[in-house]
């Protein structure tokens, strides 16, 4: 019944906009890149007479529509040319351009390709994009350009270490982030246990991290949106690029076909720790194996002026493992998506994607007739369907509006132990569950000073049968909770529980000058699917469930408002933001829970709530020899769960109240760049004992005060630096190449992962406290990167 409302009142505006005044029309088109032929998001289209103007889609399309009369388009984009056309608007007209890349000017050498004063203009904010040219140019452990670790140097988002999975974003865990590779999720983003991303940077075309005031399109995750869209291929010629580095190399090939219609990728990187370590093994490790590889390819074809169809896919590996022990992980996603425009007002991108994440831990897993063996597989499966429309109704009216409908298949363990040649099965049944969707949302501008953006998104879950539920007997508050049995067993199409939730979402950006805003924003968000972790850092092999008649959907809310300025015709743009997130249904476990192969995994887990806050200051330059940004967040994490911490809030495992990240880039001559990262926040907090027991000439750590999270681990500091130096000769006579050295932790800092405390080796009854170190000393990588 509430989704019928909603599509009711979809319908309704369409109608009513439709009936829009006579004696207007509208120019419409693409804007691409000339080198390549790729989309250009966020291009600035501006009307000179009417002093309006819009911004070109994820696709590279525009729609205006004016009254009848003259006009000139202005089309800008830092690090393009700007283009000027003129159109006489007697009628609708199609208006296509290719923009070309500025001359390469030391003094004019920007870090960005957005609209140059977007920050202040447009209505988004807690939004940052960093640009592929930048990250390249950026320091990166061993040389290899990552995607993740790069958008950890920005405000409000954390890890809770190296060497750890995922980030955090204002108070959010990792499974907290809609990562998105081309409209699939990806629900692990990370190779070899978090120090590098699955994102090929040769592939990568837009990078878009979303904390807040997140539109009505978005939704599943309840702390941040990583947008991540591959390149198209080129559509101009073929282009061959890649790199050879100390850990892995990596190959892209990009070529058009159907003379011009269509275009195609494919990238591919594989690790070669093991080939380098081979030699080196003694037999006990010979048979060893620790690598990833992974494959992206795109390919796109234009049917005609109207439609345009795209297919892509990732697929990638993780294997670690020695002798007879082994395990592994993986992701893979396929997304199809069809352009249709049905006017030149109604634009539509309909995507299908299939998404798979799957992990296995296992002895013996390929030896059948081993008399002990274990081997566990699991896997979490989603497929999707998604129509969004976008109706540009005036410059100053943009409508968008869609549904999606996913269905989850979840095997959270299959699992078979055989001792003494005795088999026995551990699985847990498989569990299924679907999510729909429907969705609206408008910006519209009031004059030139005010734009809002606000909309509505009302998300419907289902846990589905076949499958077999408990009622859970708590015999001890936080304690354990026991299942009553029998449980209740559903037939398959069952509908076992089933959640709706209401997710408004609303914008404002007021112009104070033309060079600074006041913004606003509020979001409702809600997430039923929630990753099971209790260790200090999540895993490859943590779990991954679905809300139930126990375990409930999370929520948040958040508000957020900011001050934007620029400075010096837009050379630096300046922005400081306050939040303030409240989050619901927040899980956490009893002692000694028990979250793998567990039929009763529900009994170990608590629900509790959580609160976010903090300010971000932002300082970016954007031109000039020097560019690069510093960052400073002032935040703190807290959660409440009755019975733990006397009932009190508690600093979450990803609390880091002071957090500052600089980045600089000098272009020091043509063919040489320098850069430099550095960071310092706070340590992660961590519970450490406040007393201890002897017994029997042994001390046993105590907690007294059962405190959570009672202290803190050393703050974290680190100093990266890298130089990058193109070669004079051309490369194969066409092609061109550079060379990039770098330094990652050039001081040598050992800092902490963790710290525990234990006995002395030498001294039992003495304690004391051991540093725990992921990387400890400093690391230079050369790199040869190439292009033809």
């Amino acid at each position: 019944m509430k989704n019928k409302v909603l599509a009711q009142c979809i319908l309704l505006l369409f109608f009513c906009v439709s009936a829009y005044a006579q004696n207007r029309h509208t120019v419409s088109g693409y804007v691409k890149d000339q080198s390549n032929g790729e989309g250009l998001i966020g291009v600035s289209v501006y009307v000179r007479e009417a002093e309006t103007g819009v911004v070109t889609n994820p696709y590279g399309f525009y729609s205006l529509t004016l009254p009848e009369g003259n006009y000139t388009l202005v089309f800008s984009y830092i690090g393009y040319q700007k283009v000027e056309k003129t159109a006489n608007l007697d009628s609708d007209k199609t208006v296509s351009i290719e923009m070309s890349d500025e001359s390469t000017d030391l003094q004019e050498v920007t870090i960005s390709t957005q609209k140059e004063d977007e920050n202040v203009k447009s209505i988004e904010m807690s939004v940052n994009k960093v640009e592929m040219k930048t990250i390249r140019k950026m320091p990166a452990l061993l040389g290899e350009v990552d995607l993740i670790r790069s958008i950890q140097l920005l405000p409000g988002v954390t890890s809770v270490g190296e060497g750890a999975s995922g980030f955090n974003v204002r108070g959010g865990d990792i499974s907290q982030n809609l990562v998105l590779l081309d409209e699939a999720p990806v629900y692990n983003s990370s190779h070899l246990f978090g120090f590098f991303s699955v994102f090929n940077p040769d592939a990568v075309k837009d990078v878009k991290l979303i904390k807040g005031g997140i539109p009505s399109l978005y939704g599943g995750r309840i702390s941040s949106i990583l947008d991540v869209r591959m390149k198209e291929g080129n559509a101009k010629k073929r282009e061959i690029n890649g790199g050879i580095g100390s850990i892995f190399s990596r190959l892209t090939y990009e070529q058009p076909f159907a003379k011009g219609k269509g275009s195609f990728i494919v990238a591919g990187r594989r690790s070669y720790i093991d080939v380098l370590a081979k030699p080196f093994l003694n037999s006990d490790l010979k048979d060893s194996k620790f690598f990833f590889y992974d494959l992206t390819a795109k390919v796109n074809y234009k049917i005609g002026e109207k439609d345009t169809f795209f297919a892509s896919g990732y697929f990638g590996k993780d294997v670690f493992g020695g002798g007879d022990f082994g395990f592994g992980w993986g992701n893979a996603t396929a997304t199809a998506r069809w352009n249709h425009v049905f006017s030149n007002k109604l634009f539509m991108n309909l995507t299908g994607y299939y998404s798979n994440y799957d992990y296995n831990l296992g002895q013996n897993q390929n030896k059948p007739d081993a008399k002990d063996r274990f081997d566990w597989k699991s896997k979490i499966i989603s497929t999707s369907i998604k129509p969004d429309f976008t109706f540009y109704i005036t410059p100053n009216n943009q409508l968008t509006f869609g549904g999606q409908y996913i269905y989850y298949d979840t095997r959270p363990g299959k699992a078979i132990a055989v001792s003494e040649g005795e088999n026995t099965d551990i699985s847990l049944e498989p569990r299924y569950a679907d999510e729909s969707a429907l969705y609206i949302g408008n910006e519209q501008k009031f004059g030139d000073k005010i734009s809002l953006q606000y909309g509505l998104r009302y998300s419907y879950f289902r846990s589905l049968g076949p499958g077999t539920e408990y009622d859970y007997l708590e015999i001890e508050k936080g304690q354990r909770k026991y299942p009553a049995f029998p449980g209740n067993t559903y037939k398959k199409g069952d509908v076992i529980k089933s959640y709706g939730n209401w997710e408004p979402r609303a914008s404002l950006n007021i112009g104070i000058t033309k060079d600074a805003s006041i913004k606003a924003s509020y979001n409702r968000t809600a997430q039923y699917l929630h990753l099971l972790s209790n260790t200090a850092a999540s895993s490859p092999l943590d779990v991954w469930t679905l809300s139930s008649t126990t375990i409930l959907p999370e929520k948040a809310d958040q508000v957020a408002l900011g001050w934007f300025q620029n400075f010096s015709n837009n050379m630096y743009e300046a922005s400081v933001e306050v939040y303030y997130k409240k989050l619901y249904n927040q899980i956490d476990y009893v002692p000694g829970s028990e979250l793998l192969l567990n039929e009763f995994v529900a009994g170990d887990l608590l629900t509790g709530k959580g609160r976010a806050y903090g300010a971000e200051f932002y300082l970016k330059k954007n031109k000039g020899k020097l560019t690069g940004w510093v960052s400073y967040t002032l935040a703190r994490t807290e959660r409440l769960v009755e019975t733990i911490n006397n009932n009190d809030w508690f600093p979450a495992r990803f609390d880091k109240p002071h957090n500052f990240t600089s980045v600089a880039i000098y272009e020091m001559r043509k063919r040489l760049s320098l850069s430099a990262n550095f960071t310092i926040m706070s340590g992660t907090p961590a519970t450490f004992p406040t007393n201890r027991y002897d017994y029997q000439g042994w001390p046993i750590a105590n907690n007294y005060n059962g405190l959570r999270n009672n202290n803190r681990i050393p703050a974290y500091h680190r100093l990266d630096l890298a130089a990058t130096l193109k070669s004079k000769k051309k490369l194969f006579n066409s092609g061109q190449g550079e060379w990039v050295f770098s330094i990652y932790n050039v001081y040598n800092r050992r800092n902490p992962f963790s710290v525990y405390t234990r006995a002395n080796e030498d001294t039992p009854l003495k304690t004391e406290a051991v540093r725990y170190s992921v990387i400890g000393s400093m690391i230079p990588a050369i790199t040869y990167n190439f292009k033809f």
